[in-house]
């Protein structure tokens, strides 16, 4: 097939039948027309699709004696591949707490997967580590999950899967946060919290409902403190760009220019027009930030 004739292709995506949101959504729609149902959209099919991939997910680990939660553990170990990894590393790594890392770790010691060793840098701490047995069962089953994975997506064409990636990345990140790395030049100075939480703290002081990023924090002797932001201030606009995520303020920094960003932002009830100068070196790039950790969980430093 030619280029031209590729190109000419009608979209399989325009073409897919109706599914059950569809059938959800009309129903609402008659029943309900005066409420905005347009985020059950998408709510709706991610919660649909995850309950369709944990079943077959589970399908796999139960043929190998394992649940999920009790497999995570395992990959976890695996991936960091040292001599054994506190108890505090496995709740940072899986976002669980003290208590549901210690059920599964007993459980996992119980089928002789994982065992507890001192700390030979510090008694007071016990290390969790992979038995002989939990690593010959982890080489068994990752196989059989990646392909079982793959199966799960084969709808889903090379070209579609970059593109779900992009919009999954994109919404993730900002239940996550992101952080720049240690050896990032310098920063604007802000800690940003992310639209759908900026809109649930306006809404509690009697605001009105705005998407954007609020200001959380801001660093004095940086850009954004010498260009008079405030704790509080809601970004919404950066160079005529809508600032509902963390990715939109990058593309903002990213984009040619000569230096300057124009902000509009609000103050309380009030719009204002700000300019913010980018560092002398390079900004940080999106690709570049990874995920917040720790206290800084949730929010966005820049």
């Amino acid at each position: 097939m030619t280029g031209k004739q590729k190109a000419g292709r009608t979209s399989d995506r325009r073409c897919s039948p109706r599914d059950s949101v569809d059938v959800l959504l009309d129903s609402w729609a008659l029943r309900r027309s005066d409420l905005d149902f347009a985020p059950v959209a998408i709510v709706a099919r991610l919660d649909r699709v995850r309950g369709h991939i944990d079943r077959e997910l589970d399908r796999v680990f139960a043929e190998h004696k394992l649940t999920r939660p009790s497999f995570e553990v395992l990959v976890t170990l695996v991936r960091l591949e040292e001599g054994g990894v506190s108890q505090r590393r496995l709740m940072d790594e899986l976002a669980l707490t003290s208590g549901t890392v210690s059920v599964r770790i007993d459980r996992l010691v119980e089928q002789d997967l994982v065992e507890r060793r001192r700390d030979p840098e510090s008694k007071r701490n016990v290390l969790i580590a992979l038995t002989e047995r939990g690593r010959e069962v982890f080489e068994r089953v990752a196989p059989a999950h990646l392909a079982n994975e793959a199966r799960l997506l084969a709808a889903l064409s090379d070209e579609d899967r970059p593109a779900l990636e992009e919009l999954l990345r994109k919404l993730l990140i900002e239940f996550e946060g992101s952080q720049p790395p240690e050896a990032a030049g310098d920063r604007l100075g802000l800690v940003l919290v992310p639209a759908h939480e900026a809109i649930a703290m306006r809404e509690s002081v009697g605001l009105p409902r705005v998407a954007g990023l609020l200001v959380h924090a801001v660093e004095p002797g940086t850009p954004a403190s010498d260009a008079k932001i405030s704790p509080g201030d809601v970004m919404i606009q950066a160079n005529g760009r809508e600032l509902r995520s963390s990715a939109a303020l990058y593309a903002a920094i990213e984009e040619p220019g000569d230096g300057v960003i124009a902000l509009r932002l609000l103050r309380g009830g009030d719009e204002l027009a700000i300019s913010i100068s980018l560092p002398h070196e390079p900004a940080i790039e999106g690709r570049l930030a990874g995920p917040a950790g720790g206290r800084s969980r949730g929010r966005h430093s820049l």
